[in-house]
């Protein structure tokens, strides 16, 4: 956007003699003077510019989440960080003096024109402020050479009035200026935030949109002054880690500041839209209104843009980023160099100590260094380019950073556990953190049957993959869909799992139950969920006691039936068994030791 502004202010400058004019600096006072005796007028020239300013105010949701009126924090938001661009003196003095741009009709050139009002009352309170002054100095001068009298009194009586009165209307609009100087809008608004009895009246919003349209008007002032366009572009960050009222109520705040078609205001939402929508649809004002959150927004939203997915560089560069980021100790301590050892000055009693602490200091040194350098060749396989590590990372900076922050502790984990044995190389450590990241429902599962067949007495052989372990599940899995709803939504592209337990990295049974004991990024809660699902779904409802008096009829009746249709036994048994599937498909239980139907 800076780029874009650049460009169009030299087009523009190419086709027009005039130069923006400054608001900073020396060129304050001049600002201070149009802002007091001109009046700004809207003119076609100034409408056919096509050179902008981009001023950005950044707002965090979250920072005041506490509050009952989030909107109101926007609000306050903009007028603050407006406030801060262009200084307090021109927004104080243009809120006591200043006067809104107008349109005149017909063809005007001149885009000022002088406010004779403002000129012609501040000459009457200089010339009565003179006159007060003069006729006080000739009281007092005829006092000194004692012409005094009735005269006196009666020009010392007009001078103080006349003084009086011309001195306080200056001082009212010097105080005036003083109190909107110390006194922001922000602080304004604050205060009517804060009365409860207020906050909940009509009064409240009306006040709002006066210090809105203040604000507004004081920006189209600049940008006739300052010859180009103004646009105040609020980032609008965090919004979807908010309670449902306050989202409704900042979208709300939004919508009434750009209900105005000249409002120079540009929103940029950095948000997830299903959390929004989600949000949208759960509020209780809004039902009737938002039922369907995705109408909403598009209702709101003129421009959507998604981020588009990361490229292959990018990515590595984002990751190499995250590495390099890290500054904590754990950091310091794989990028750092060994401490040298301190110099030994004696013979006697020094060179005792260090013979005795040597050994574990030297063997805790060994294993600082071993781990040392098992996290960097683990951390250098996330982003190394010929690794096909890279491509199961998500195109999101806070899980890039998660990863990184895990893969140094599980490595220590790991090599605190075997020691000096050998067992899952640093590539595989950190492909498992990557697995309990983006899959933790799916590796959940795999895990939680893994040990269910444990229990049961029929481990599958270590060397069997946790890939193969996982697709004989994965039908029961299937079934669990509602009850793991969201579970399921935390796991990434199930086609990407395949490929990376299929093909990439075969995870053995082995491996797997000596990387979950160092696992610190998978919730264990999840199996637990998990197992007490497959638990009661595997419990056999008892069957209902029968009624001999209920039996003895129906056993007649079976009888009869058999033997219509064939004498022999043999001819019964076929019919038993063709009575068989109608009841499973009545939903009698299966006998676990049976096999399944179709399998």
């Amino acid at each position: 956007m800076q780029q874009e502004a650049a460009q169009r202010e030299l087009e523009e400058l190419q086709h027009v003699q005039w130069r923006p004019r400054p608001v900073g600096g020396w060129s304050v006072p001049r600002l201070l003077w149009y802002l007091v005796f001109l009046q700004p007028i809207i003119t076609e020239a100034h409408l056919q510019r096509k050179n902008v300013q981009f001023l950005f105010v950044r707002f965090s949701a979250w920072q005041y989440e506490g509050t009952d009126k989030l909107w109101a924090g926007l609000v306050t938001t903009l007028c603050e960080g407006i406030r801060h661009h262009y200084g307090a003196l021109p927004f104080s003095v243009y809120s006591v003096v200043g006067n809104k741009p107008v349109t005149t009709p017909g063809c005007c050139q001149g885009e000022w024109h002088c406010r004779r009002r403002v000129c012609l009352g501040l000459l009457l309170l200089l010339a009565a402020l003179a006159l007060g002054v003069g006729l006080l100095y000739l009281s007092l001068g005829g006092r000194e050479h004692g012409h005094g009298g009735a005269s006196g009194s009666l020009l010392k009586v007009f001078g103080g009035a006349a003084t009086t009165l011309s001195g306080s209307g200056l001082l009212m609009a010097v105080y005036s200026v003083g109190k909107h100087l110390f006194v922001s809008q922000r602080k304004k608004i604050e205060r009517l935030v804060s009365r409860e009895k207020f906050g909940s009246q009509l009064g409240f919003m009306c006040e709002v949109k006066k210090e809105v349209e203040l604000l507004t008007d004081f920006l189209c002032f600049l940008e006739i002054y300052q010859r180009r366009r103004l646009r105040v572009v609020l980032e609008v960050t965090g919004l979807d880690t908010c309670y449902p009222e306050r989202v409704v109520g900042v979208l709300n705040a939004i919508n009434t500041l750009l209900s105005d078609s000249h409002a120079p205001f540009i929103f940029i939402l950095v948000v997830d839209p299903s959390i929004l929508a989600a949000c949208l649809e759960s509020a209780g004002n809004m039902k009737g209104t938002a039922d369907n959150g995705y109408h909403f927004l598009n209702r709101t939203v003129t421009l959507p843009f998604s981020v588009p997915i990361m490229g292959p560089r990018t990515k590595l560069q984002f990751l190499h980023d995250a590495v390099q980021s890290r500054d904590d100790l754990l950091y310091r301590e794989i990028t750092g160099k060994p401490r040298p050892l301190a110099g030994v000055g004696g013979e006697g009693a020094q060179l005792l100590a260090v013979e005795t602490q040597a050994g574990p200091e030297h063997a805790q040194g060994r294993v600082d260094a071993e781990a040392a350098r098992s996290i960097q060749e683990a951390l250098f396989c996330l982003h190394d380019e010929r690794d096909c590590l890279y491509e199961y990372v998500p195109d999101n900076v806070v899980s890039m950073r998660r990863i990184v922050n895990t893969v140094p502790i599980t490595v220590r984990l790991l090599q605190q556990q075997q020691g000096n044995l050998g067992g899952p190389t640093p590539r595989q450590a950190v492909a498992w953190v990557v697995l309990a990241n983006q899959w933790p429902c799916r590796l959940s599962w795999a895990l939680q049957c893994l040990e269910d067949r444990q229990q049961a007495g029929g481990a599958p052989d270590g060397r069997a993959r946790l890939w193969d372990v996982f697709r004989d599940n994965s039908r029961e899995l299937h079934t669990m869909t509602k009850a793991l709803q969201n579970v399921l939504d935390l796991d990434g592209d199930p086609e990407l799992f395949e490929r990376f337990l299929g093909a990439d990295f075969p995870f053995t049974v082995a491996e797997a139950q000596s990387l979950l004991r160092c696992t610190v990024n998978l919730d264990h809660s999840i199996r637990r969920r998990m197992g007490l699902i497959r638990a009661v779904s595997a419990l056999k409802p008892p069957s209902p006691p029968k009624s001999p008096a209920r039996d003895a009829p129906h056993a007649a009746n079976g009888a009869n039936n058999i033997s219509r249709a064939s004498p022999t036994g043999h001819a019964a048994g076929h019919a038993s068994e063709a009575h068989q599937p109608r009841d499973r498909a009545h939903g009698t239980p299966f006998n676990p030791g049976e096999p399944k139907p179709g399998g």
